[in-house]
């Protein structure tokens, strides 16, 4: 379709442009919702249900979403990489589970610090920078090793895809995250934010996989991700003459400037760094969970659910359970541990017996 719109410029770079619009909404819609994962599995308690239900709508309107493009002929999955037919189980849930504690660590997975940081919070500037770094290493540098040990554990698929009818998967799951939502959620307005960031990623989809395509300079298919982008804007920002910029790139740009100019005008903007060296020790160890449990994983939050559990991959979704238990677990470690810790400070504050 990209040869009949007749721009002088390639699918690629119509792509950064592409991506950064997508950005620009999804910063600003997220920016506003507080959409967070994480809020939602391991987040303040009286927060959770309300997180939940706005994430679960997003959820709901990506997948009706994407399955009508894909019902539609617009879009086909069959050869994306979520689409593996040897999945790499024991990657997928390791990955998983350490991703999962790294957001809890930093307190936000990296698309909400994404968020975070075109707000003025610099302690989100700065581990995603060691998530990209650490995220590269896992994926190219010295934790290949890692990554291609626990990579070959292997289960075979058929076509990666949930078996059987894809219209029946799609009602069944969009149909309970719906109802979860509609039931969870406390606040119509983010309810519905949410549901127009889960559009997003249809419209990515669509973008990249139809509008953009041009069999003679070919894209690749892709939707609202970070983990993947993180590590092409630091590489592409420290040596751009020699790797382009594409989707990604525009894509983290975006969400940076749509969450910068709303918090500018709702007056939210505010610098913000760390406390102690213990809370920069804590956020940059997640940042490192996250960076190589992200590659593990095959994506994050955004990249392995939002995005990828419409497709009705079974990586995906399976990456999402992951990312899930892994940061309920350790929210429940660190409350315990917490709570281990006034107990003890409290025994030994007491007067002792003469």
């Amino acid at each position: 379709m990209y040869e009949q719109l007749g721009l002088d410029i390639s699918p690629r770079q119509a792509s950064i442009l592409l991506g950064l619009l997508i950005g620009l909404a999804f910063g600003a819609l997220a920016e506003v919702s507080r959409f967070c994962f994480r809020r939602a599995v391991a987040g303040p308690v009286s927060e959770r249900k309300s997180a939940a239900g706005v994430w679960l709508g997003g959820l709901a309107t990506a997948m009706i979403g994407t399955q009508i493009a894909v019902a539609q002929g617009l879009i086909a999955f069959e050869d994306h990489r979520f689409m593996v037919t040897d999945m790499p189980i024991l990657a997928i849930i390791v990955g998983g589970l350490i991703f999962g504690a790294g957001m809890v660590l930093t307190r936000g997975c990296v698309a909400r610090l994404t968020v975070l940081a075109g707000t003025g919070n610099l302690r989100a500037v700065l581990v995603l920078l060691a998530f990209a770094v650490i995220a590269h290493a896992t994926l190219k540098g010295v934790l290949t090793p890692i990554r291609t040990a626990l990579s070959s554990v292997t289960v075979p698929l058929t076509n990666g895809a949930l078996p059987g009818s894809p219209l029946i998967w799609t009602v069944l799951i969009a149909g309970a995250a719906g109802l979860l939502a509609l039931r969870l959620a406390d606040n119509r307005r983010t309810l519905a934010l949410g549901a127009l960031i889960g559009l997003l990623v249809p419209a990515a989809w669509i973008g990249t996989g139809y509008v953009l395509f041009d069999e003679f300079d070919p894209i690749a298919l892709e939707s609202l991700s970070f983990t993947s982008p993180a590590t092409e804007v630091l590489f592409w920002t420290v040596a751009s003459s020699a790797i382009p910029a594409g989707f990604g790139v525009g894509l983290f740009g975006g969400v940076i400037a749509g969450a910068m100019v709303l918090s500018l005008i709702a007056g939210r903007f505010e610098w913000q760094s760390f406390t102690s060296p213990q809370q920069t020790g804590r956020y940059l160890a997640g940042a490192a969970l996250m960076g190589v449990g992200g590659v593990l994983a095959g994506g994050c939050t955004i990249g392995a659910g939002l995005s990828g559990v419409p497709t009705l991959s079974v990586a995906a979704i399976l990456a999402l359970v992951s990312i899930g238990t892994g940061g309920a677990l350790t929210a429940r470690l660190i409350r315990d541990g917490v709570s281990s810790t006034d107990a003890g400070q409290a025994t030994s504050s007491a007067p002792q017996a003469a």
